[in-house]
């Protein structure tokens, strides 16, 4: 049974995207294909990302350690999600123009704010593999501390593209807050041990 673990949740990760392959085809995004497009893969990437945060926590609370097992895909879908999120931005909404591209990243704050998370998801991924985590030693997981920065920052990216209907992302924003809520009480309860 724990064997199927890890196959059933890559599938059932890869269902969004092929919803969104299937609606691509079937000219269903509505009247801005590419707004849509960037946004549905945006908010996935933000859904992983804290679908990633609240694995260690129900390990801890449940004491299965299925949870964290299968952490590291769950994190590494948050990556692909924002891979294709920001493929997206830079095709459809800005035709691959590097120096609009440039232009977008520097003078409009919610686009630095989503990026710098994106940095963030790259850096995390790139770092995952096993043999990293050895060959950083006791710095992998205060590199791996930045998931909590990349998730308020992912919140604040939506928050700013929502404007005024901010309830998804005070919604992601609430849940970010109680994951750092819990992490502080557990690092506080460890230290006055």
């Amino acid at each position: 049974m724990q064997k199927m673990i890890k196959p059933a949740v890559f599938i059932t990760a890869l269902i969004p995207f092929f919803v969104l392959v299937f609606r691509v085809i079937q000219n269903d995004l509505g009247p801005d294909p590419a707004q849509e497009l960037a946004k549905e893969t945006g908010e996935w990437s933000l859904r992983f990302l804290l679908l990633t945060l609240t694995l260690t926590p129900l390990r801890q609370l449940t004491g299965k350690p299925d949870f964290v097992r299968i952490r590291r895909m769950v994190g590494l879908f948050a990556l692909f999600y924002a891979t294709v999120h920001f493929l997206a931005w830079m095709s459809f909404l800005l035709a691959f123009r590097w120096v609009a591209i440039g232009e977008e990243l520097v003078q409009r704050p919610f686009i630095t704010v989503g990026f710098a998370a994106f940095v963030i998801l790259v850096a995390l991924g790139i770092t995952s593999p096993r043999f990293m985590v050895r060959k950083l030693g006791k710095n992998w997981k205060k590199l791996h501390r930045l998931i909590y920065v990349a998730a308020v920052l992912g919140v604040i990216h939506l928050l700013w593209i929502l404007r005024t209907d901010v309830g998804e992302a005070v919604v992601y924003g609430s849940i970010v807050a109680i994951l750092l809520g819990y992490r502080v009480v557990k690092h506080r309860s460890k230290v006055s041990a």
